[in-house]
């Protein structure tokens, strides 16, 4: 018989037929066993916050071992603020229910933080201790962070020590902090994790102010750009590179040179007793461009450029990065007129220039453009030779004359007695006006002072050799005053010339004095050519009329005979001589005159 047959003696006292109906009877009681049983279990309660180990884990759920008959299950949410949470770790849970509908122990941990939230940040408060906590979402002026499970506040400033400009980045993020203020009244809590790097920086910075040294060139981040310079973060201590030391060319805005966050090596410059100030350089770390300049370069040399800066006076011309040249506004053009230099050129234009002068040790240059062209002076006899005729602008006026330019460069003044052969003209303003062409005549050259002397009227004929044989002395002409002075009246005479007489010539023959706008007959007292000048008087006529009908000897006839004249004295005659020709000049001369007014 082999072994597995053999007979085996039978459990004494065994009740086989409790066995067969499935009721199984031992020595011990059924409640003695549970009682047991009960005993390998720890007790929980609903309502406690007890520790448990983490048996296993998905990406929804924990599942927590607290030694009850059951496992209790978490949601994975809960642990966001642990982003390192395993198995075998040891948490805190609320027991929310022994045993649910599925018999299943309902566990949570955001109520276990929450139930000892506040023990826990007033003891991180008081020790100084560092904290974990979640960065749940952005906030006005800050972010919201799970702190065992209490909202608090770290504000934008506290995140970091640099500013920071993109504060989504950090939603999500599990982040260390310290607690730096509690409000009990309000249930508030700001943490900070700028706090916890502050003091590491603050040692890093002492060490890097104390080798701070004038020329010395450390690796620094841009932290903030503004419009006059730019901030560099050197590891915990900030720099100010200026504007005019990022590059040794024109720099509108520092935003052409770096960017946020770049990284570059600068140069000290200079820093304050405190080195609390300190100034960088970038430009300094390269070769200054005027040392790299064309060593055969000289003046005389034509260069081009283009304009980097505008002024009134002038415009800056960068020629190579960093080598600048001034053209003056007196060097844009051959015309001695004041002008801005905007009327030539603006920001952005490529011009030539001509070198003018040149200083390597001071690094200047002066530049000009009108050299590019003829100098119209130089040939000033033959293109603007005397008795040329010319058009011309009127650039400005004087009490004594008109400015012109005839050409660029080339300026004239005409006086004020060469405008017109007739009229009396007390101010150029009255015969032309700025900006307006007017034809003109070369009367003299001065070319050491670079002016000509021009001349309006000259390009008409004298009228006056046609005056003298018509305003002759003792001939009647009507007239009409237009002004009246203290010394006499202005009278327009026929053909648009003028006369003059004084008061005593202006009393009527009822003893009144004429007035202005009164057209009455004159008679020739004077007629001077040279000096264009007519004598007229009024009370003359009916005087001397009066005394030939009283047989008095007339003015006329006094001055005759003290003249001792040979001539017979020809009788006063009250119409106006002129001979037939005479008439024709005046035809044509009034046609041109005519011509003249309407121009």
């Amino acid at each position: 018989m082999s072994e597995l047959t053999k007979n085996v003696a039978p459990v004494e006292g065994f009740d086989w037929d409790a066995y067969e109906n499935g009721d199984v009877q031992t020595n011990v009681s059924r409640e003695e066993l549970t009682k047991k049983y009960d005993d390998t279990l720890n007790v929980v309660k609903d309502k406690d916050v007890v520790i448990g180990k983490v048996i296993s884990m998905n990406k929804r759920e924990v599942v927590v071992n607290v030694g009850y008959k059951s496992d209790g299950i978490v949601s994975m949410n809960e642990f966001r603020y642990n982003p390192d949470l395993k198995i075998g770790d040891e948490v805190e849970v609320y027991i929310e229910s022994q045993e649910d509908k599925k018999g299943q122990l309902i566990l949570s941990h955001k109520k276990a933080r929450a139930a000892r939230s506040w023990d826990c940040v007033n003891e991180a408060l008081e020790n100084d201790k560092v904290i974990t906590g979640y960065i749940k979402c952005r906030t006005k002026g800050g972010m919201i962070v799970d702190v065992f499970g209490i909202e608090a506040f770290l504000p934008g400033s506290q995140i970091d020590v640099k500013p920071i400009r993109d504060y989504d980045v950090f939603v999500g993020k599990t982040m260390e902090f310290k607690v730096v203020k509690i409000n009990h009244e309000f249930k508030n809590v700001v943490v900070s994790h700028k706090a916890l790097i502050e003091a590491e920086l603050e040692q890093q910075k002492k060490d890097i102010i104390s080798k701070l040294e004038k020329g010395q060139v450390l690796e620094g981040t841009v932290k903030n750009i503004t419009s006059y310079g730019v901030f560099i973060d050197l590891g915990g201590v900030d720099g100010l590179i200026h504007i005019t030391d990022l590059s040794w060319g024109r720099v509108t805005h520092p935003e052409e040179i770096v960017s946020l966050d770049q990284k570059l090596n600068v140069v000290i410059l200079d820093f304050d007793d405190d080195k609390k100030r300190i100034a960088l350089g970038l430009k300094q770390l390269t070769p200054h461009p005027w040392d790299a300049l064309d060593p055969n370069l000289k003046v005389g040399d034509k260069v081009k450029g283009k304009v980097v800066v505008m002024a009134d006076y002038g415009a800056f011309v960068e020629i190579a990065p960093g080598v600048e040249g001034l053209i003056h506004v007196s060097e844009m053009s051959w015309s001695q007129h004041l002008r801005s230099a905007q009327d030539f050129m603006k920001v952005g234009d490529e011009v030539e220039a001509v070198v003018l002068t040149l200083d390597r040790e001071e690094r200047k240059m002066s530049l000009g453009i009108k050299q590019l062209k003829p100098d119209p002076w130089d040939t000033i006899d033959t293109d603007y030779a005397v008795g040329t005729k010319h058009t011309a602008k009127v650039r400005n006026f004087t009490n004594f004359g008109v400015f012109v330019e005839i050409a660029e460069g080339v300026d004239g003044l005409i006086h004020i007695s060469d405008l017109s052969w007739t009229k009396k003209i007390k101010h150029p303003s009255e015969f032309t006006q700025i900006g307006a062409d007017i034809e003109v005549q070369v009367l003299e050259i001065d070319k050491e002072n670079r002016r000509l002397s021009l001349g309006h009227k000259q390009l008409e004929d004298n009228p006056w050799d046609v005056f003298e044989n018509i305003f002759t002395v003792d001939s009647i002409h009507e007239g009409t005053i237009i002004e009246m002075m203290d010394k006499g009246a202005v009278i327009a005479l026929p053909y648009g010339v003028e006369g003059f007489a004084t008061p005593k010539h202006l009393v009527k023959e009822d003893k009144s004095m004429a007035k202005v706008d009164e057209k009455l007959p004159f008679k020739v007292i004077e007629f001077n050519k040279d000096s264009k000048r007519i004598i007229l008087s009024h009370s003359r006529i009916f005087e001397d009329a009066q005394k030939a009908a009283n047989g008095e000897e007339t003015e006329e006839k006094k001055d005759t005979r003290k003249k001792k004249s040979s001539k017979k004295a020809e009788p006063i005659i009250a119409v106006e001589k002129a001979t037939l020709g005479d008439i024709e000049e005046l035809a044509a001369l009034k046609n041109q005159l005519d011509a003249n007014e309407k121009k």
